[in-house]
């Protein structure tokens, strides 16, 4: 059973907008972050934005003012709110949970802008 389920991704044009979503598929204890990587063709995986306990979030400089992470800790929930996207965001989308036990991965979403 996949950790972390992420939907929402898709094709968008560019300066047009996605909201992506992960979910846990069971429950985690003691999550200290949970944040949204992507990795790129031809790139490594980067960090896009962390949400992490106590409400506290961090974005890569590429996306500051762009995007928006936010969680529902009831539900153990992240959200990634992706506004005027460029074709440069376009990549396969992770959702990551950390906890002192262990680091879970969901199974990637793709995101294609296009110009």
């Amino acid at each position: 059973q996949v950790p972390l389920v992420e939907s929402g991704g898709g094709l968008v044009q560019a300066g047009g907008s996605l909201r992506l979503s992960c979910a846990a598929s069971r429950v985690m204890f003691s999550i200290n972050a949970m944040g949204w990587y992507r990795q790129g063709p031809g790139k490594q995986r980067e960090l896009v934005a962390v949400i992490r306990s106590g409400g506290i979030t961090d974005y890569a400089d590429s996306v500051k003012g762009r995007f928006t992470i936010s969680g529902d800790n009831a539900k153990n929930t992240v959200y990634l709110q992706m506004n005027s996207l460029k074709p440069e965001d376009t990549a396969v989308y992770y959702c990551n949970a950390d906890t002192p036990f262990a680091s879970y991965w969901g199974e990637g979403t793709l995101v294609t802008v296009s110009s």
